[in-house]
């Protein structure tokens, strides 16, 4: 069995990034039985929300038209599984995607290559992860419901300035902190659930470390200045939304209402 020893020196840097720990209280909630649905199905909404963000930060700042018709392509069979229950596990296992060569990058862009390299590698892992969450639900019997969004997307990206380079470099600042908070979250579950799911999450652990790594790269890459202070702002928030009260379970909501 993989244990999670072999991964501390990852999560170092992860634990000094995030201003706050995830709180024994949600991981109370988080490994309660009667909340395994909720977790894996929110989990599964995540992945398939972090390929899109990606896809969409491709098509806003990095490629053609044309080339954003591909990655909504691309996407369009994990969307129809969650929004309209249409497709399996089966058809996605079978569809294969080698799109980075369909691309065309837009020639005035200077991070154009660099952030289309990155995003559709973090696609490709995180429609990955997508499918092997709905194979553990399957293998479980956990049927896939529909499920309300909680707070904390939404309310970090309420920080994101309204002018560019700043908006870009906020939405991949706000990118990190989500990639490192499921990573800080995937290692201190993994102490408290079943051997399979403990193994599932502990295998997350350097792909989404290294997502976060890529999101503050590509932002301080794009940015004309120095980004510790939108980082550290933003970091505030992030940790006041992990450490205040929430009135629903989420994978990255905040304090449970007792």
């Amino acid at each position: 069995m993989v244990t999670l020893s072999a991964y501390q020196s990852l999560l170092v840097p992860i634990n000094d990034f995030l201003q706050c720990e995830t709180p024994d209280s949600w991981i109370n909630e988080a490994s309660k039985a009667e909340n395994l649905s909720m977790l894996l199905i929110d989990h599964m909404i995540c992945e398939l929300k972090a390929a899109q963000t990606a896809a969409w930060l491709i098509r806003k700042y990095a490629v053609d038209k044309p080339s954003g018709d591909v990655l909504l392509n691309w996407l369009a069979p994990y969307e129809n599984l969650i929004y309209r229950q249409e497709g399996s596990l089966t058809e996605l296992l079978a569809s294969h995607h080698d799109i980075s060569k369909k691309l065309t990058l837009r020639a005035n862009c200077a991070y154009s290559h660099e952030l289309v390299d990155k995003m559709v590698m973090l696609i490709k892992e995180e429609l990955h992860h997508f499918c092997q969450v709905l194979s553990i639900m399957e293998q479980r019997q956990i049927a896939y419901q529909n499920i309300s969004a909680g707070r904390y997307a939404k309310k970090l990206m309420q920080q994101v300035r309204t002018h560019e380079p700043a908006t870009l470099v906020d939405k991949l600042i706000c990118g990190a902190y989500i990639e490192a908070r499921s990573c800080e979250r995937f290692a201190k579950l993994s102490a408290y659930v079943d051997d399979e799911l403990a193994c599932f999450y502990i295998s997350l652990l350097r792909s989404e470390s290294r997502h976060y790594q890529d999101y503050l790269k590509l932002a301080q890459h794009i940015s004309d200045t120095d980004i510790s202070e939108r980082v550290s702002t933003i970091g505030l928030v992030e940790a006041e939304l992990i450490d205040s009260t929430d009135n629903e379970f989420r994978f990255h909501s905040g304090v449970p209402l007792k």
